[in-house]
């Protein structure tokens, strides 16, 4: 009894002693466990202060980044709205050239705006009579290109449609018949496009006119290769081409010389010499603002020519 009293006295002992040996050792793991959590806090806290300054740095940058992209935009658009105000103020003073020369340093833009003006400019420098034909041909097609891009950026524009389709019926006196009257259908279709979006462009009406006067006065052979082209050819009637000229010079009265001339024009196709005279009249009186109305004097029936020198020389005896 006393030797089982004193094992269970060394056994506890011994039982105590590896516990209280093992108690040193779970303190001091304790501690390094403390320690090395410690560490690692201060590590993440010192990692989030960097994180946190790092964040505030890069949103900092990416507002300035904000501010400064806005400004180029901002200055972009403000650089973009001075030259069309240039290009403008150059187109309304008959500078044809120098409109053409501002707007070919933007050939490469991105922006309908300035590529359906230098369309225009190109197409107008084309028309000069100083121009030889392979340059005028060049620009023929140089202003299809620029019309084409502005369409493919920009189709809720009036204006892009409308030169799109004059432009495109240039190109066609240089791919033959088949090609003009193929492409017919396309520009009727943008002018008629350039027409809803704008009732009130006197242009795009005066154009329609024209596209309406052409088809009607399509001579025969013309007609035939129409026909066998397309089971229902393009086609029109006088009456439809006055409607488009009338309502064009309502619009905008006396805008455009040859608008003048083919109101007259069509109305001696309809037999009606009175009105006839009435506009080939106003046409003959309008001032030349430009080359292209100069020319267009020259298109005047050869019938008003000789009355407008009849009563010249009427005047002449009476004075």
């Amino acid at each position: 009894m006393a030797s089982a009293a004193r094992f269970l006295s060394r056994g506890g002992c011994a039982v105590r002693t590896r516990l209280l040996w093992g108690a040193p050792k779970a303190r001091l793991g304790w501690r390094r466990q403390v320690a090395s959590g410690r560490s690692e806090v201060l590590e993440q806290s010192r990692f989030f202060r960097r994180g946190v300054a790092f964040s505030a740095l890069s949103y900092l940058g990416y507002e300035a980044y904000i501010l400064i992209s806005h400004s180029s935009v901002v200055h972009a658009d403000v650089k973009v709205n001075e030259v069309l105000d240039q290009a403008d103020y150059l187109y309304g003073s008959g500078e044809t050239k120098k409109l053409y020369q501002l707007l070919e340093q933007y050939k490469n833009s991105e922006n309908a705006q300035l590529l359906w003006r230098l369309a225009r400019a190109s197409r107008d420098v084309a028309q000069l009579s100083q121009t030889s034909a392979e340059k005028k041909k060049q620009l023929i097609y140089e202003a299809l290109d620029y019309a084409t891009k502005a369409l493919e950026k920009e189709k809720s524009c009036f204006s892009v449609h409308k030169w799109y389709a004059i432009c495109l019926s240039d190109v066609g006196d240089y791919e033959g018949i088949k090609k003009k009257i193929t492409n017919a259908f396309v520009i009727k279709e943008h002018f008629q496009k350039a027409i809803e979006l704008n009732p009130k462009d006197a242009t795009s009406l005066h154009l329609m006119g024209i596209w309406c006067y052409t088809f009607a006065d399509m001579p025969w052979y013309q007609s035939k290769i129409a026909a066998a082209l397309f089971s229902t050819p393009p086609s029109s009637t006088y009456e439809e081409a006055l409607r488009y000229f009338q309502k064009a010079e309502d619009v905008e009265p006396n805008f455009y010389s040859k608008n003048l001339l083919f109101l007259g024009k069509t109305y001696m196709k309809l037999n009606n010499r009175k009105m006839a005279l009435f506009w080939l009249s106003k046409a003959k009186e309008r001032l030349s603002h430009t080359e292209e109305d100069k020319q267009n004097e020259l298109l005047l029936p050869c019938c008003h020519k000789r009355r407008s020198l009849n009563q010249e020389n009427e005047r002449s005896r009476q004075r």
